[in-house]
């Protein structure tokens, strides 16, 4: 009695068969991949690698931290600054929540920035009827740069107080305790302070979208700010000196820029060593969306256009993330097209990216006030994927003129 071994060789495996005068035959599968395939899924495991970094060693560094009590100590004079600019149906709305606050001492600032829909009548009445409001009006006038970082700029000008908190005529505070998250720290080096803003859910895919991007924008800024790298912050809901403003001269170095009187500044100003976050819930602010795809995709392309001034470092580390997520999609569909074996290898790796990510971004969901989003992530990350993709593309190729409001 003995056994014998043969090898037989297909277009994509080979089979190797032995037999056993005693016993069934046994065969092992041995796959064989072309050198193209290879490639392929080579580039697809190198994107996941990447993805699992920025997911296991930025993002969820931030959905692990816990959130440190809030001084009642310190409480020292706030400004808070909104611009407007045709806003009266928002100021109705809102700006009687910003009076609401716990907190001891504080004005509201707001800029009324050349409206003509009302909003200069009701902020006249507003100011009347509350001590500590304070209005200033930018009246058209050629021989300054119009736009909101002028308003903004007008806005700390009048403020009286050196610690700013900044937020837009569309937006509500979570709760009455906004501004004791904000305060200025303790620590007198921290000169900036990211906060979070949420936008509010209504019924459509659109809505789903904006909520998703806005999270993983703040997923991203908030994580690296943890990390000591700070690279941006959003006007809705953020903090700085008054002081830190004017030392670096404002907007000056961008003033050209329709859009970065929030990103911008911090890219350019914030540190490891001056730069705080607030993820409290107390802390949130929540925000107006866009109801139509058309706002939208113009309010992406100020971003998109403020994003390129960014120092090289934070272009460096955000256009790999968007590269790579971009090869992943793109490698992973090229590997459809092959072999049996080779989709199988693909849908692995794509397998796992999804199962190792959904047990960390629907835990940063429910901490950011997202929670309803947590079962349509995977859906939603190969749809803004795809949107965000197309609408870089019409930004290079679009009008570049675009105004704030």
């Amino acid at each position: 009695m003995g056994a014998y071994f043969c090898l037989n060789f297909y277009p994509h495996k080979s089979v190797l068969q032995i037999k056993n005068e005693k016993f069934a035959p046994i065969y092992f599968t041995i796959v064989i991949l072309t050198p193209l395939e290879i490639i392929l899924l080579s580039i697809l495991a190198f994107c996941l690698l990447v993805q699992l970094y920025y997911a296991l060693f930025v993002h969820l560094k931030l959905a692990n931290v816990s959130i440190e009590e809030v001084p009642l100590s310190a409480r020292k004079p706030i400004s808070v600054i909104v611009c407007a600019r045709n806003e009266i149906v928002n100021l109705e709305k809102y700006l009687p929540t910003l009076l609401t606050q716990n907190y001891p001492t504080y004005e509201v600032v707001v800029v009324n920035d050349r409206s003509w829909d009302g909003t200069e009548e009701f902020l006249e009445a507003f100011e009347k009827k509350h001590s500590n409001v304070k209005v200033v009006k930018i009246l058209d006038n050629d021989k300054f740069i119009a736009g909101k970082k002028f308003a903004v700029t007008m806005g700390i000008k009048a403020a009286k107080y050196d610690w700013l908190v900044l937020t837009d005529a569309d937006c509500t505070p979570n709760s009455e305790h906004w501004l004791m998250d904000m305060q200025q720290p303790e620590d007198e080096k921290t000169e900036i302070v990211l906060g979070y803003s949420p936008y509010i859910k209504r019924r459509s895919l659109l809505n789903a979208l904006i909520r998703f991007e806005t999270f993983f924008t703040a997923v991203n800024y908030l994580s690296f700010a943890l990390k000591g790298m700070p690279y941006m912050g959003v006007g809705r809901n953020m903090a700085y000196k008054k002081s830190l403003f004017f030392k670096n001269k404002g907007f000056a170095a961008h003033i050209h820029i329709p859009s970065g009187d929030d990103d911008l500044f911090v890219n350019a100003h914030a540190n490891k060593h001056n730069t705080e976050i607030r993820i409290n819930a107390d802390s949130h602010v929540w925000s107006e969306p866009n109801r139509t795809w058309r706002g939208y995709l113009r309010q992406k392309k100020r971003h998109f256009g403020a994003g390129k001034l960014y120092k090289p470092k934070h272009k460096f580390i955000l256009s790999i993330q968007i590269v790579v997520q971009f090869l992943f999609y793109a490698f992973f569909a090229a590997c459809m097209f092959f072999s049996r074996e080779a989709q199988y290898v693909a849908l692995a790796i794509l397998g796992l990216s999804i199962i190792i990510r959904c047990f960390i971004y629907p835990k940063l969901l429910k901490r950011l006030n997202y929670s309803d989003l947590r079962w349509w992530f995977p859906i939603l990350d190969i749809l803004l994927f795809l949107f965000l993709t197309l609408n870089g593309f019409f930004a290079l190729f679009g009008k570049k003129k675009i105004n704030w409001k």
